[in-house]
């Protein structure tokens, strides 16, 4: 078997970068079914990495119902040929148009997860989002911490939800569009939108606590087309059509969004 194996960039996600490497090997049938992976000596001489990376990389593929393994023995790629676990191929998102559909897909979902969590939520929830927020504010704006600390706030509104599922996808997704992010670095950084980004944040919560269903669901709005505005989709148009309510409802209108977000003095 002859792999097309390359050392991988530096940067925060190297065990991502390997994963996406071997997925394409066993996509593009140089790696067949049954077929036993190098072992992690070889693997993280070849790709410049320890071999810490590449167990990670690894158990990502495993998860993903790609590989199997067994101690003493090593990694195998698997017999079938439909892994029945969702996968997103991180090279695939390094083009625009699967980011957008994307990011797309995680507003369908934030949108009405954060309405059931305005109905749902508990005491425990609600704590959860505030020590998020407490995390990023701490955090500089865009980095590794912040974007932590910001699908944590996202995840404690899944959970909020009580619908397991929900919380399942939406992690799978918004770790996805976090990887994209820290990799691509196109997120504007400033105290301004600091200040932004936390005021959509604080309006969520402070919808969910009330227990306002529509707010709730206008908050989330705002705060995606912000975002898609923030990492370079044009004009948040993407997040914003994923769940529309009636325009008295948002809390922020997305005329001044678009400005604040291009500099301009917020209102």
């Amino acid at each position: 078997m002859t792999l097309k194996l390359d050392k991988v960039n530096r940067g925060p996600h190297l065990s991502t970068l390997v994963a996406s490497s071997i997925s394409r090997e066993i996509a593009q049938g140089r790696l067949k079914p049954g077929d036993q992976l190098p072992t992690e000596q070889a693997l993280a001489t070849t790709f410049g990495v320890s071999r810490n990376v590449v167990r990670e990389a690894i158990a990502r593929l495993r998860s993903e119902g790609r590989i199997w393994s067994q101690q003493g023995r090593g990694a195998f790629v698997v017999e079938s040929n439909n892994p029945t676990v969702l996968t997103i191929d991180y090279e695939a998102l390094q083009r625009a148009d699967s980011f957008r559909n994307l990011f797309e897909l995680r507003g369908i979902l934030e949108v009405q997860a954060a309405a059931f969590a305005a109905k749902r939520r508990t005491e425990a929830d609600l704590t959860a989002m505030g020590a998020a927020l407490a995390g990023m504010r701490a955090a500089p704006y865009g980095s590794v911490a912040w974007l932590r600390s910001d699908l944590e706030f996202h995840r404690a509104v899944a959970e909020a939800t009580r619908n397991g599922y929900m919380g399942q996808f939406l992690g799978f997704v918004s770790e996805r569009v976090r990887e994209s992010i820290l990799a691509a670095g196109n997120q504007q950084k400033s105290d301004d939108m600091a200040r932004i980004t936390l005021g959509e944040h604080e309006r969520i919560l402070t919808a969910i606590r009330a227990g306002d269903v529509e707010g709730a669901q206008a908050a989330m709005r705002d705060h995606l087309a912000g975002a898609a505005l923030r990492v370079g989709l044009h004009d948040g148009e993407t997040a914003a059509e994923a769940a529309p309510v009636p325009e008295a409802a948002s809390p922020v209108r997305h005329s001044r969004l678009r400005k604040a977000v291009r500099g301009q003095a917020a209102r």
